[in-house]
Protein backbone atom coordinates (compact mmCIF):
# COMPACT_ATOMS: atom_id res chain seq x y z
CA UNK A 1 0.00 0.00 0.00
CA UNK A 2 3.16 2.20 0.93
CA UNK A 3 3.91 1.51 -2.46
CA UNK A 4 1.05 2.53 -4.56
CA UNK A 5 0.72 5.56 -2.44
CA UNK A 6 4.44 7.20 -3.39
CA UNK A 7 3.47 5.58 -6.84
CA UNK A 8 0.75 8.15 -6.77
CA UNK A 9 2.73 10.96 -5.46
CA UNK A 10 5.18 10.31 -8.00
CA UNK A 11 2.89 10.40 -10.46
CA UNK A 12 1.03 13.62 -9.16
CA UNK A 13 4.23 15.43 -8.60
CA UNK A 14 5.68 14.42 -12.39
CA UNK A 15 1.95 15.88 -13.76
CA UNK A 16 3.27 18.75 -11.32
CA UNK A 17 6.11 19.29 -13.17
CA UNK A 18 4.90 19.13 -16.59
CA UNK A 19 2.94 21.97 -15.62
CA UNK A 20 5.15 23.67 -14.45
CA UNK A 21 7.20 23.10 -17.70
CA UNK A 22 4.49 23.98 -20.04
CA UNK A 23 4.01 27.34 -18.50
CA UNK A 24 7.18 28.30 -18.69
CA UNK A 25 7.61 27.57 -22.65
CA UNK A 26 3.92 29.88 -22.11
CA UNK A 27 5.92 32.25 -20.52
CA UNK A 28 8.63 32.50 -22.37
CA UNK A 29 7.00 32.50 -25.68
CA UNK A 30 4.90 35.20 -24.00
CA UNK A 31 8.43 37.26 -23.11
CA UNK A 32 9.62 36.95 -26.85
CA UNK A 33 6.49 38.42 -28.36
CA UNK A 34 5.85 41.06 -25.86
CA UNK A 35 9.92 42.29 -26.79
CA UNK A 36 8.87 41.92 -30.15
CA UNK A 37 6.14 44.29 -30.00
CA UNK A 38 8.51 46.72 -27.86
CA UNK A 39 10.79 46.73 -30.46
CA UNK A 40 8.30 47.31 -33.30
CA UNK A 41 6.42 49.85 -31.10
CA UNK A 42 9.82 51.72 -30.60
CA UNK A 43 10.42 51.93 -34.65
CA UNK A 44 6.86 53.30 -35.07
CA UNK A 45 7.63 55.52 -32.71
CA UNK A 46 10.98 56.73 -34.33
CA UNK A 47 9.83 56.41 -37.62
CA UNK A 48 6.68 58.68 -37.02
CA UNK A 49 9.45 61.20 -34.94
CA UNK A 50 11.63 61.31 -37.22
CA UNK A 51 11.59 59.19 -40.73
CA UNK A 52 15.02 58.97 -41.63
CA UNK A 53 15.79 58.04 -37.81
CA UNK A 54 14.28 54.53 -38.20
CA UNK A 55 14.09 51.78 -40.59
CA UNK A 56 16.01 53.00 -43.32
CA UNK A 57 19.33 52.41 -41.42
CA UNK A 58 18.40 48.92 -41.04
CA UNK A 59 19.59 49.14 -37.16
CA UNK A 60 17.53 48.46 -34.53
CA UNK A 61 16.26 51.75 -32.70
CA UNK A 62 17.56 52.08 -29.24
CA UNK A 63 14.99 52.66 -26.25
CA UNK A 64 17.82 56.17 -25.23
CA UNK A 65 16.75 56.86 -28.78
CA UNK A 66 13.20 56.71 -28.55
CA UNK A 67 13.22 58.41 -24.92
CA UNK A 68 15.49 61.36 -26.45
CA UNK A 69 13.48 61.66 -29.24
CA UNK A 70 9.77 61.90 -27.50
CA UNK A 71 11.79 64.82 -24.87
CA UNK A 72 12.53 66.48 -28.09
CA UNK A 73 9.41 66.56 -28.99
CA UNK A 74 7.94 67.43 -25.62
CA UNK A 75 10.07 70.13 -25.43
CA UNK A 76 9.13 71.64 -29.06
CA UNK A 77 5.33 71.51 -27.64
CA UNK A 78 6.44 73.60 -24.61
CA UNK A 79 7.89 75.71 -26.45
CA UNK A 80 4.95 76.22 -29.10
CA UNK A 81 3.19 76.19 -26.06
CA UNK A 82 5.11 79.45 -24.72
CA UNK A 83 5.43 81.01 -27.49
CA UNK A 84 1.40 80.74 -28.37
CA UNK A 85 0.95 82.21 -25.03
CA UNK A 86 3.29 85.10 -25.80
CA UNK A 87 1.46 85.89 -29.05
CA UNK A 88 -1.86 85.56 -27.34
CA UNK A 89 -0.36 88.21 -25.08
CA UNK A 90 0.60 90.29 -27.80
CA UNK A 91 -2.46 90.29 -29.41
CA UNK A 92 -4.68 90.91 -26.64
CA UNK A 93 -2.32 94.10 -25.93
CA UNK A 94 -2.74 95.11 -29.61
CA UNK A 95 -6.48 94.54 -29.58
CA UNK A 96 -6.42 96.84 -26.57
CA UNK A 97 -4.48 99.56 -28.13
CA UNK A 98 -7.01 99.38 -30.89
CA UNK A 99 -10.33 99.67 -29.11
CA UNK A 100 -8.28 102.58 -26.87
CA UNK A 101 -7.56 104.23 -30.55
CA UNK A 102 -10.66 103.46 -32.33
CA UNK A 103 -12.59 105.04 -28.84
CA UNK A 104 -9.53 107.94 -28.92
CA UNK A 105 -11.48 108.76 -33.17
CA UNK A 106 -14.67 108.59 -31.60
CA UNK A 107 -14.20 111.40 -29.39
CA UNK A 108 -12.48 113.24 -31.40
CA UNK A 109 -15.10 112.74 -34.43
CA UNK A 110 -17.41 114.12 -32.04
CA UNK A 111 -15.64 117.15 -31.01
CA UNK A 112 -14.81 117.93 -34.40
CA UNK A 113 -18.61 117.82 -35.27
CA UNK A 114 -19.61 120.14 -31.96
CA UNK A 115 -17.14 122.63 -33.38
CA UNK A 116 -18.96 122.39 -36.73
Amino acid sequence: QAEEELKAAWSQQAQQLREMEHRERLLQSDMQRAGEQLESFKTRVMQACSPSAAGSTGKAVTEQQVIEKVRQISDENQQSHEREKSLQKELSSRLAKEREASANIEVFKNSLQKLQ
